[in-house]
């Protein structure tokens, strides 16, 4: 079984303009050359697109995770991450830390049958540590709430970094943080921070969009010192293949009990699932 626990899409009438704005960043970060004539995505980015490309990826379920960029889009967003619930796809809601009615966003995610939230604080631009993300964090964790946020840099924005893995530490004197997912492996580009401040730690940790970037070594070293039972599959589809993700977990020397916590038995018990 693999349970694909980041992926992104969008409404379809928005979907194609959102891919292309994203790109955009991308390109003028990394430059005008990168990956040139190449699509960087591999799907629509619609839940059509992700459903119909989930059997070839070998994808059972996956978790949709949408970012709110302003408080005003928060209401938006959630109305249609509700219509996301199906047993092959499940969305998350998301919450700004701007918003000074957060906590009561959240307690409305939880009563309308919600298991999570996501954040992106680059985008957002809140320190993971600041007192806005922490009153977030507090309260995700008193309603029993699942928090996936990015972590470490990102390949279409530029710095500061909200959210490094020495920050993220820091954010752990205020939760207990098994309810946290930190993105991309705790901090993308930023492994060898996470090794030192974050492996070992209480917090989950996800596979996105590393298997491009990340020294293999390195990678199978985070995930033996933090635990096979801490971290769970995730792709960041559309913009990198789920079978491409599986192949680089694969291609590690992984225990074929690391390999299913890391697929799909940690997923199935932070979703509160029994295992199937």
């Amino acid at each position: 079984m693999l349970i694909d626990f980041h992926t992104h899409i969008f409404p379809e009438k928005i979907a194609a303009r959102s891919i292309a704005a994203l790109e955009a960043g991308i390109r003028n970060i990394q430059g005008a050359d990168y990956r040139k004539g190449e699509a960087l995505t591999f799907r629509p980015a619609t839940l059509a697109g992700l459903l119909d490309t989930m059997p070839a990826s070998h994808v059972d379920r996956s978790i949709c995770l949408p970012i709110a960029t302003k408080p005003a889009q928060t209401a938006h967003i959630n109305d249609y991450a509700e219509t996301v619930r199906s047993e092959r796809a499940l969305s998350f809601g998301t919450v700004h830390p701007a918003d000074p009615e957060a906590e009561q966003v959240l307690e409305n995610l939880k009563q309308r049958g919600f298991r999570g939230i996501k954040l992106h604080l680059q985008f957002q631009q809140y320190d993971i540590d600041s007192p806005e993300v922490i009153r977030i964090l507090q309260k995700a964790e008193q309603l029993h709430l699942l928090v996936i946020f990015h972590a470490g840099a990102d390949i279409g924005l530029p710095p500061p970094v909200y959210t490094p893995p020495k920050k993220i530490r820091h954010m752990l004197d205020y939760v207990s943080g098994g309810n946290l997912i930190a993105a991309h492996l705790g901090g993308w580009e930023q492994w060898e921070d996470v090794l030192e401040y974050l492996a070992g730690t209480q917090i989950y940790m996800d596979t996105a969009y590393i298997s491009q970037f990340i020294d293999p070594q390195l990678c199978t070293e985070i995930i033996r010192k933090h635990g096979a039972g801490k971290i769970v599959f995730g792709s960041d589809s559309p913009w990198e293949d789920p079978a491409d993700t599986l192949r680089f977990l694969q291609s590690l020397g992984l225990s074929d009990e690391e390999l299913a916590l890391i697929t799909h038995k940690n997923a199935l018990r932070l979703l509160g699932e029994c295992e199937k």
